[in-house]
């Protein structure tokens, strides 16, 4: 399996480069896709992952939508079932569209463990991106969304949150098993 990189690993601090053409539906690409989801799977905390986080400096990122939805309430005593994993995939994805209205939210990252910070994040995103097979489609997003598309595009531009985050604390982190 894949490692996350951490803060300090130059590949961070790269501008990732587009995924050539000649690599949409290809198993190659769908390896590299493979590998993140393997990646990001076991963080708890863990919503979304970009490429350059498993040291593939590609413009790829992937969320995971099932840890985006608030569960419905459970009876007292009932043991919530595991989510069903829920990859979604965007290949060299862009901000075409933001909202003026900006808001601080708390943020983490899983390539800089245990600290987290505020971060402002514009309140609504538009991003347009491609598919494994080469498919493009734009998805928009408020809260939640919005800064998962940031985030992750930040990190495909060489920036952490660290970067222009306010108040950051360190949180011991317990690892993986």
């Amino acid at each position: 399996m894949k490692e996350i990189v951490q803060d300090g690993a130059p590949v961070l601090r790269d501008i990732a480069k587009p995924v050539p053409e000649e690599l949409f539906g290809t198993p190659e690409l769908a390896r590299i896709i493979e590998d993140m989801k393997e990646a990001l799977d076991p963080e708890i905390e863990g919503v979304a992952l970009a490429a350059p986080q498993i040291d593939v400096p590609y413009r790829i990122f992937i969320v995971r939508k099932d840890r985006t939805i608030t569960p419905p309430p459970l009876e007292e005593g009932v043991t919530p079932p595991l989510p069903t994993p829920q990859h979604d995939v965007y290949i060299n994805p862009e901000i075409v569209k933001t909202s003026r209205k900006r808001s601080k939210v708390d943020e983490g990252c899983l390539s800089v463990r245990g600290i987290y910070g505020t971060a402002t994040r514009h309140e609504r995103v538009t991003i347009r991106a491609r598919a494994l097979d080469g498919t493009k489609f734009e998805r928009g997003g408020g809260g939640l969304t919005a800064q998962i598309f940031e985030h992750e595009i930040d990190h495909l531009n060489g920036i952490l949150f660290i970067d222009h985050a306010e108040h950051l604390v360190e949180i011991p982190h317990e690892p993986a098993e």
